[in-house]
This record gives C-alpha cells, sequence and structure tokens, in this order.
C-alpha cells in the first residue's frame, strides 16, 4: 500500500513527536546524510542512494517513500507479481476497493462488507499512534521553496512529484 508523497511525509513527521527513536533519527539526520543511509540500511535496503541529510521536518517521509516505492518497483521489474494499493483510493472508496483486493485474493467478494467493518475502529487506538493524538500536532507547511526542493529529489528517486498524479504502475483500482 502506499500513498500520497506529501501525506506520507507529514505523517512521518507526526510519528517523529510521538516515537523518541524516530525523533532522534530525525535530528541526528540534521547533522549528516549517514544516518539515513545508516536507517534505510537497517530496514534491509542499500541506503548508499539515501544518504540525505535532513534539511527539512518533510524529508524523511519524502525518503521513505522513495525507498518503498524502489523495493516495489523492483519486484515488479524481477518477475513478481506484486500490486501495490493506493491508500486514498480505499478511504475514498472502501467498499468498492475491499471487492477488488478481495477478487485479486480469489476470495469472496461477499466478504467485502464485514472488511469494511474494519475501518470503523483506529487499529492503533491503545498506542501513541492513535489517531486522536497524532492528529493534534500541527504539520509542517509545504511552502512553494520546499515544494521545489522536495520535488527535485522526487525526481532524482524517479517518483511522482508532489502535485501531480501518484499511481505507480500495478495499482490495483476500482474504475
Amino acid at each position: 500500500m502506499y500513498r500520497d508523497v506529501e501525506k506520507v511525509a507529514k505523517s512521518v513527521y507526526r510519528t517523529s513527536l510521538v516515537l523518541p527513536s524516530v525523533r532522534l533519527a530525525f535530528l541526528l539526520g540534521r547533522l549528516s546524510g549517514r544516518v539515513t543511509k545508516m536507517v534505510v540500511d537497517k530496514m534491509g535496503f542499500d541506503g548508499s542512494d539515501y544518504a540525505e541529510r535532513v534539511d527539512n521536518d518533510l524529508k524523511p517521509g519524502i525518503v521513505l517513500s522513495a525507498v518503498t516505492t524502489a523495493a516495489y518497483m523492483s519486484a515488479r521489474r524481477s518477475g513478481f507479481e506484486v500490486h501495490a494499493l493506493r491508500y486514498e483510493d480505499l478511504v475514498a472508496r472502501p467498499l468498492d476497493m475491499c471487492r477488488v483486493i478481495l477478487d485479486y485474493c480469489r476470495m469472496p467478494v461477499s466478504l467485502a462488507d464485514l472488511a469494511v467493518k474494519a475501518f470503523d475502529v483506529d487499529s492503533q487506538r491503545s498506542s501513541v499512534l492513535a489517531k486522536s493524538i497524532i492528529s493534534q500536532f500541527k504539520e509542517p507547511e509545504m511552502t512553494p521553496q520546499l515544494r521545489l526542493k522536495l520535488n527535485k529529489l522526487l525526481k532524482q528517486y524517479g517518483m511522482p512529484l508532489i502535485g501531480e498524479p501518484d499511481i505507480i504502475e500495478g495499482t490495483l483500482t476500482c474504475t
């Protein structure tokens, strides 16, 4: 599953405000791109291409999106039959998307009504990542200058730019 890259960046930032280890990575990343490389390496990927100094609050989320999208695209290029699911589609049309997912998995589409009920509950409700906690934090502002800077980075990684359609190859849709 993937999500609009700007929303990911803002969500990762808010997460850093409640998870001390993530916050520490943000702060240490301001000193050197080696920190970002090490974090990506620890995720099980080669961080060499992602050694970016964290010079703004949205960059870690941009890098995270780039890493995970690159891994997905690499799997597809290697012949794995993997497909993506766009979070925004799932939220906008949960019943239709649940039917698409169930159909793709060759499961009874009749289970879609039951599957949609899972969206009624915050899966993180008992943690510091609960929507009621995370939503209290102000998101960093996306200034025109920051958008230009982040879009340059996204272009470098071959990712859809902020403000452009972000449908990646192999995405399951209900249209």
